[in-house]
C-alpha cells in the first residue's frame, strides 16, 4: 500500500469569464467568478492528481501537464484525471480510497458534493464509496476567508493485490 497526498489553490477572477464556469470534481458550481487557471481551473481534480502522482512517485501535475503546453488550455481537468489513472494501473496499483477536503467561503460546496463523488469516482473507475469529499470554510481568514480563492487538499490509498509494491 502507498499514499499520496495533493494540494492545489486557485485565485477567482473578478468575474465569470467567458467559457469558464466554476467546475470542481468535475462538477459545474453555480458562481458569479470563474477560477484563475491554465486548464479549467479545477482544484479538486488537480489536488487529486497530485496525490495520485504522489503515491506512485511520478511527480506532479505540472511535470505531465505544464501550464507551458497549449494543449492543456482550457482542458477539463477530468481528462487529466482519467491520463493519471492510467499510469496507475500501468503499474497495477488500483484506488483504496480518496479523502477530498475543499476550503472556500463561497460558494457553498454541500449540495454539489454527491455529484462531485458520482463524477470523481466515474473518471477514476471506482465506486462512489470509495470517495469522500469535504468542505469547510476559513472563518473569513486567509486568502479563502476574503474570497481571493479556493485551495484543496487530497489524500489517496493506493494497492496492489500482488507482491509487487
Amino acid at each position: 500500500m502507498r499514499t499520496g497526498h495533493g494540494y492545489d489553490a486557485h485565485r477567482f477572477a473578478d468575474t465569470l469569464l467567458p467559457g469558464k464556469p466554476l467546475v470542481l470534481g468535475g462538477v459545474t458550481i453555480p458562481h458569479e467568478r470563474s477560477l484563475l487557471a491554465h486548464s479549467d481551473g479545477d482544484a479538486v481534480v488537480h489536488a487529486l492528481c497530485d496525490a495520485l502522482l504522489g503515491a506512485i512517485g511520478r511527480g506532479d501535475i505540472g511535470r505531465h501537464f505544464p501550464d507551458t503546453d497549449a494543449a492543456f488550455s482550457n482542458i477539463d481537468s477530468m481528462k487529466l484525471l482519467t491520463q493519471v489513472c492510467a499510469f496507475l494501473h500501468e503499474e497495477n496499483w488500483k484506488i483504496g480510497n480518496v479523502d477530498i477536503t475543499i476550503l472556500a467561503q463561497a460558494p457553498k460546496m454541500a449540495p454539489h458534493i454527491p455529484a462531485m463523488c458520482q463524477r470523481l469516482a466515474q473518471g477514476m473507475g471506482i465506486l462512489p464509496e470509495q470517495v469522500n469529499v469535504k468542505a469547510s470554510t476559513t472563518e473569513g481568514m486567509g486568502f479563502v476567508g476574503r474570497r481571493e480563492g479556493i485551495e484543496t487538499y487530497a489524500v489517496v490509498l493506493i494497492y496492489r493485490d500482488d507482491d509487487t509494491a
